[in-house]
């Protein structure tokens, strides 16, 4: 009896990955600042509660003024952006900083709450601040980023400004950002290249796939900066073919539905390479560890052993010549108590015979 093959594209999931199915996607929505991230994070917000979908946001920008879209937790409320830099005499970048870090210390509340909602949302939406570097290459970002992928389905969100992006170097600049945070992350990685009702994307997908056309917009530029773009497209040539890139607009709204066809390809990614790769490193630290203590108390247990034999010895040797001190000293004793019993006696006998001397006289 002939038994039913499963399809090529079939993917088998195994237990860890069909309860990760259960918790609900994080978006982390990185940019340079004035890219319009936060006005992307409002018309994602607002789109996906006319869908009945509503997610949950948390805003990680201590130093914003306003949020333009309803928030479920803001870091604001836990820690006060201007008293830190009062209090440890910071400036703008390094209240920021420190005000993740303090935040930070509590993210394990922040995932408890993201739990509890996994039944009710299937979008997590994280809006970092405007200062990219200040959670790209933080501490408190790594900790929030490395945490969130190892609980839940994680994609990076990188928005670019088409507008600004226009020219050949900038546009080579934003890509080498991206690069950059890519091979630092290591997470599923989708562009959005916003503000396409301003200036189209189209030019931005060309450059990408076409080289030739990327170099005929910097023909007439012989800068230092357009020669070092032309190299530089050449060698992110193998960056582009595995980039996801998608067109929006976070005035209208146009090319939503684009964008969630490619995070449901980016969770499949996640599924199928990053978790994989994940486990096996988790594997390869937790044996690294066990091999670490086993060496250490090996280690421990020799230089015990080698101890106690150096103080058995010493010992050993203190109570022998000990024990030696201790009978020269006995023997000395018993002949100095000998002499004086002698001595003893002849004066006692000298006594005798003087006392039958005078008897007899």
């Amino acid at each position: 009896m002939a038994t039913a093959k499963p399809l090529e594209d079939e993917v088998v999931l195994d237990k860890n990955v069909l309860q990760r199915h259960k918790k609900p996607v994080c978006l982390i929505v990185l940019g340079m600042a004035g890219s319009g991230k936060t006005t992307f994070v409002q018309q994602l917000t607002s789109r996906l509660h006319a869908r009945k979908q509503p997610p949950y946001v948390i805003n990680l920008d201590p130093a914003c003024r306003e949020v333009p879209y309803p928030v479920n937790i803001d870091i604001r409320d836990t820690v006060n952006y201007k008293e830190v830099m009062k209090q440890y005499s910071l400036g703008p970048n390094g209240g920021i900083v420190t005000s993740l870090n303090l935040f930070a210390t509590k993210f394990d509340q922040v995932i408890k709450l993201v739990e509890k909602r996994s039944t009710n949302t299937d979008i997590a939406i994280f809006d970092t601040p405007g200062q990219i570097e200040v959670f790209t290459w933080s501490a408190s970002g790594t900790i929030i980023t490395e945490t969130l992928a190892a609980l839940f389905p994680t994609v990076v969100v990188y928005v670019i400004d088409t507008v600004r992006s226009v020219s050949p170097v900038t546009f080579m600049s934003n890509m080498l950002y991206a690069c950059s945070i890519l091979y630092k992350l290591r997470l599923p990685f989708i562009v959005v290249m916003n503000k396409i009702d301003v200036v189209r994307h189209d030019y931005a997908m060309e450059w990408m796939t076409d080289f030739d056309a990327f170099e005929l917009a910097l023909s007439s530029d012989s800068s230092y900066n357009a020669n070092l773009s032309r190299s530089l497209s050449l060698t992110l040539d193998e960056f582009y073919k595995d980039l996801t890139a998608v067109g929006f607009s976070a005035v209208t709204g146009e090319g939503f539905d684009e964008f969630l066809a490619a995070v449901d390809a980016a969770v499949v990614e996640y599924e199928t390479d990053y978790c994989p790769e994940h486990e096996r490193l988790q594997k390869l630290n937790a044996e690294a560890h066990l091999k670490e203590k086993s060496r250490q108390r090996n280690r421990f247990d020799a230089d015990f052993q080698e101890e106690k034999g150096s103080l058995g010895i010493s010992t050993r040797r203190h109570l022998s010549h000990t024990s030696e001190i201790l009978l020269r000293n006995r023997a000395e004793d018993d002949k100095i108590a000998h002499k004086s019993f002698r001595n003893f006696m002849e004066e006692q006998k000298k006594k005798q015979q003087s006392k039958s001397n005078s008897a007899s006289s």
